[in-house]
């Protein structure tokens, strides 16, 4: 009964809708693989979000930063701006690793995506099929690319989870 009732809701919603609702999960929870990157990030401080467990990796603060520029880029993207992130646009530089700062990048990190999931949900159906500026692709390809982005950082940041508390115990 459950599953009709959700069903029924989805017929009702928008396609902009439905996939700022993917966003949404992918991010903050409710997701269906399992742990959402705000889900991953809760128990992470500023020593595991800046450690190097892995050579030649990202590290989890660094990919955080990275999330929130394509976040970033998206909303750009959907307000008529071409967004071609290169070097530290795309991997922005990370601070002196404190806690403050860490739960500084943490919360930009949230209101950068929260911006890009309202956008996303007033979007008509006709808006996701226009061309995405610069780019031969259209706004709903782009936009189940971020969340497919998201998801492919979150797991990257669950294995440096499991390295960093391997490296430290």
């Amino acid at each position: 009964m459950k599953e009709k009732t959700a069903k029924k809701e989805a017929d009702k919603q928008s396609e902009g809708a439905r996939i700022a609702d993917q966003l949404r999960r992918a991010f903050d929870g409710d997701a269906w693989h399992g742990p959402s990157l705000l889900e991953l990030l809760k128990d992470v401080d500023a020593t595991t979000a800046a450690a190097k467990p892995i050579p030649k990796v990202h590290s989890i603060w660094e990919l955080v930063l990275h999330i929130a520029a394509w976040d970033r880029a998206g909303s750009r993207l959907l307000a008529g701006e071409k967004a071609k992130l290169k070097g530290k646009a795309n991997f922005p530089p990370v601070p002196a690793p404190t806690e403050s700062a860490w739960r500084e990048a943490v919360a930009e990190t949230m209101r950068t995506h929260e911006t890009l999931v309202e956008t996303v949900a007033s979007l008509s159906d006709k808006r996701l099929r226009d061309q995405v500026p610069g780019k031969n692709y259209d706004f709903y390809h782009m936009l189940h690319g971020i969340a497919q982005h998201e998801l492919y950082h979150a797991g990257q940041i669950a294995i440096l989870k499991k390295a960093h508390a391997g490296f430290s115990t």
